[in-house]
């Protein structure tokens, strides 16, 4: 064969699977959103990132960047024709590291940093209001070979748990968006996630609120569903029906009711005098509020829906954040019926052009029971405290 028709098939070859990767399915102009305009010169007046659904459609573009990152791994794309890269660049935005699985070698997180270079190319010489110099993104549930049985591992561990803090990918995360927090500033900081990713970017989120440190969180269609909530849920119920049973039966006398209440006023006093100032900063007024999107007929986030308990709230009402600066979260509820749950459970939707979003500060039952760790006084005083 000559070498010129040697180079004539690589190079149809090479077409070939260029045109087979125009046409992929998870190409970002087949896939991605349609009406999402690139950052321009406009935006140092008026910065698209304000907008919230400009946010939350890039955002899930990154998560999705994460997704694809690791399938072009798994089916050895090169630079020339990797698909992830075009979920991120379009908004100028570069992939800064990724975060591997040491299990299984996957790709589970990454990191976009805000793309000075590419920016300033565009006539945008600083970054617009609004845009996080740097987003954590972590992506869900991946049903490939290769990464099927780690994926499902974490899941069965939140499922049985309702913690995903014994994962390794759970300490990865953490000190990727800690590491973040320190550089830039938490102002500067967003992580996000997908599915089992949400579940992760909920919990990291949360540990570093515990320490003061709040950063911007946005969750797509977060798990909620497990057994330990479950065994929880009917522990609640068994106390609910045994408060109204004592509430049945004979009430004590009037000075030992007084005699209680001063008790727990003492005892309130030491709380107050023996908290710590970085635990009574995250009891003040500043309060970490990530932001849920749920779509009502995905089964595994739509108990963010549930409306609170407020009975059950009172049982432990010196235990919990006051009513006047309630445990909350930004939820945006997708209701468009009934729907398949793949569909439901999709990333593709949230970037979905006839989105239409009803948006809450929530205080679910279950978002109440996620947060309120993060505003409750210890359940139990040091002994060197307690009232003599």
């Amino acid at each position: 064969m000559s070498k010129r028709g040697a180079e004539e098939m690589v190079t149809a070859a090479a077409e070939v699977n260029g045109e087979e990767e125009a046409h992929h399915p998870y190409a970002y102009h087949v896939s991605g959103p349609r009406n999402v305009c690139s950052p321009n010169w406009r935006d140092l007046i008026r910065s698209s990132w304000k907008d919230g659904n400009y946010k939350r459609t890039v955002v899930a573009c990154f998560i999705q960047a994460v997704y694809l990152l690791e399938l072009d791994r798994q089916e050895n794309r090169t630079e020339e024709n990797a698909l992830a890269p075009k979920w991120w660049l379009p908004f100028k935005y570069r992939l800064s590291k990724t975060l591997i699985d040491e299990r299984d070698e996957s790709i589970f997180g990454a990191i976009l940093e805000w793309d000075h270079s590419a920016a300033l190319a565009d006539l945008i010489p600083f970054r617009p209001r609004g845009a996080p110099r740097a987003v954590l993104a972590l992506r869900g549930t991946l049903l490939k070979k290769s990464t099927i049985r780690r994926d499902v591992q974490d899941d069965l561990r939140f499922l049985a748990w309702e913690s995903l803090k014994g994962s390794v990918r759970f300490k990865a995360a953490l000190d990727a968006l800690k590491s973040l927090s320190d550089s830039y500033g938490s102002g500067k900081v967003c992580v996000a996630g997908h599915s089992l990713g949400a579940g992760f970017a909920l919990q990291i989120g949360k540990e570093l609120a515990k320490q003061g440190v709040y950063v911007e969180t946005h969750l797509f269609n977060p798990p909620s569903v497990s057994l330990a909530m479950s065994f929880r849920s009917i522990g609640e119920k068994a106390e609910s029906a045994w408060k109204r049973i004592k509430s049945m039966l004979p009430s004590n006398s009037e000075t030992e009711t007084q005699s209680t209440t001063d008790e727990s006023e003492k005892v309130s006093s030491l709380f107050s005098n023996w908290i710590p100032d970085n635990i009574r900063g995250i009891m003040g007024s500043k309060k970490w509020v990530p932001n849920l999107y749920v779509n009502n007929s995905d089964y595994i986030c739509c108990n963010y829906n549930d409306p609170a308990d407020t009975e059950g709230a009172s049982i432990q009402k010196e235990n919990v954040v006051p009513p006047n600066n309630p445990v909350a979260a930004k939820l945006f509820i997708l209701a468009k019926g009934k729907q398949k749950f793949l569909e439901a459970h999709g990333l593709e939707q949230w970037w979905s052009d006839d989105l239409q979003l009803q948006t809450a500060l929530s205080s679910s039952k279950l978002i109440s029971r996620q947060l309120k760790s993060l505003y409750s006084l210890p359940a139990s005083l040091p002994s060197q405290l307690k009232p003599k």
